[in-house]
């Protein structure tokens, strides 16, 4: 039986806009795909008591998270019609204004990518094991609650 090979989906710092772009870019090459769905997270400057969110620090039991992501990639692929489908997500300090997750999934038809894309999305949000600290301007930080 051959094992698996797990795919890294954690980004040092936030997901980049070039990044982004030339993830979309290196698709055109792909003519059986009709539709593509993108789903970009970013970091609110949330106001909570009078202080303001200046970024989120994420961090995750990575070797669990890369193992649970796994089976949704597999859940994902079994239940839409889907070409390919990636998946970044932002360790570290993310500020404000910056991308933090990166969903992408591209299929035949626009609406299994759309469909997808989302259902990866909110099982990212309830499964995976990352943590967001809000640090707030001047000094101070809670535990983000995923909504």
């Amino acid at each position: 039986m051959e094992a698996k090979k797990i795919k890294n989906i954690f980004t040092e710092g936030p997901v980049e806009a070039a990044f982004i772009a030339d993830s979309i870019a290196k698709h055109a090459t792909k003519t059986s795909i009709g539709g593509h769905s993108i789903f970009l997270g970013q970091v609110r400057a949330d106001v909570m008591d009078d202080k303001q969110v200046e970024a989120i620090e994420y961090t995750s039991h990575v070797d669990m998270a890369l193992e649970v992501m796994a089976t949704i990639r597999e859940d994902i692929f079994a239940k839409y019609a889907l070409t390919c489908m990636h998946v970044h997500h932002s360790l570290g300090i993310v500020k404000a204004g910056e991308i933090c997750l990166f969903v992408f999934t591209s299929s035949k038809h626009r609406k299994d990518a759309i469909e997808a894309c989302a259902a990866c999305v909110e099982r990212i949000k309830a499964e995976l094991p990352i943590w967001g600290k809000e640090i707030f301007e001047g000094e101070g930080y809670q535990w983000k609650i995923n909504q």
